[in-house]
């Protein structure tokens, strides 16, 4: 199994439907061993059932990500319960409802300092705090979306927050090399998660996706953990830095993908299936 005797932590899992479980289920399937954080106690309600299907449920630390005391914390349960660990899981990102509404040009300072803070600085405080506790040639990923370097109706300022997760991708993969731990991001298509759930016309994007992706289908959590496990396991030891997308080829699209009506006539695929 290409994760044998590897140990890892996931950072972020909220249930059974995010991309961060799915991550856990392909590396866990290949033999990793697996911890856990959980936000409060609302969630942790939901995580520990998750740790225990996966064979690890006394691995299993609060953290939130934007207090200090608890990352430091964290790096001492696992020096504790696990020694060291191979790999980090950074499944972290969140901003205002509000600030997901209306016109980006509306932002708050506030909202945007929440939305920086908690999606991109908490991958640098979590990499910082975890370093003594990762094994030298381990594996740090986190998770990303086309709203970053791209325009996404509703997403404002967390695309702004994703395109500077992307670019902390690139520097903490320099700063991490010299021990060879490689820093990269997944960037999934979308996906009907908790955290998507606050995104304006949600339902009208996965069905657009899907209609115009060059494979023509949405993706899954399986198929994102997939490739994740890839990206975590010794399989891509020279890889580091990258954006790897995962969205049934959508990031190539500059238009929609055409089709043809009853008539012959060449028409948009959305125009004629989106009913």
């Amino acid at each position: 199994m290409l994760m044998q005797g590897k140990k890892g932590l996931i950072v972020g899992i909220a249930n059974n439907k995010s991309i961060a479980y799915g991550i856990a289920e392909a590396c866990h399937k290949q033999g990793a061993q697996l911890a856990f954080t959980y936000l409060n106690e609302s969630l942790e309600k939901r995580v520990r059932p998750i740790a225990d299907e996966f064979g690890n449920g006394k691995y299993v630390y609060p953290l939130d990500v934007n207090k200090p005391e608890e990352l430091d914390a964290l790096r001492g349960y696992i020096e504790k319960d696990m020694g060291k660990i191979d790999f980090l899981v950074h499944s972290v990102a969140y901003a205002p409802r509000e600030a997901l509404d209306g016109k980006f040009v509306d932002t708050s300072r506030e909202a945007f300092d929440i939305a920086l803070g908690t999606s991109v600085y908490s991958l640098i405080s979590l990499t910082r705090a975890c370093l003594p506790v990762l094994n030298d040639g381990g594996s740090i990923l986190t998770l990303s979306y086309l709203g970053g370097p791209k325009y996404v109706p509703h997403y404002n300022v967390m695309g702004v927050a994703k395109a500077a997760l992307e670019s902390s991708v690139r520097y903490l993969a320099v700063d991490c090399g010299e021990r060879g731990i490689r820093v990269n991001a997944i960037s999934a298509g979308p996906i009907k998660t908790l955290a998507a759930s606050g995104i304006g016309d949600f339902r009208m994007i996965l069905k657009w996706n899907e209609l115009n992706t060059p494979l023509g289908k949405n993706v899954t959590i399986e198929e994102v953990g997939n490739s994740s496990m890839y990206l975590l396991s010794d399989l891509s030891k020279s890889v580091s830095g990258e954006v790897h997308y995962v969205d049934a080829g959508y990031n190539i699209m500059g238009l929609g993908r055409v089709t043809h009506d009853d008539e012959g006539k060449t028409v948009f695929a959305w125009d004629v299936k989106k009913s």
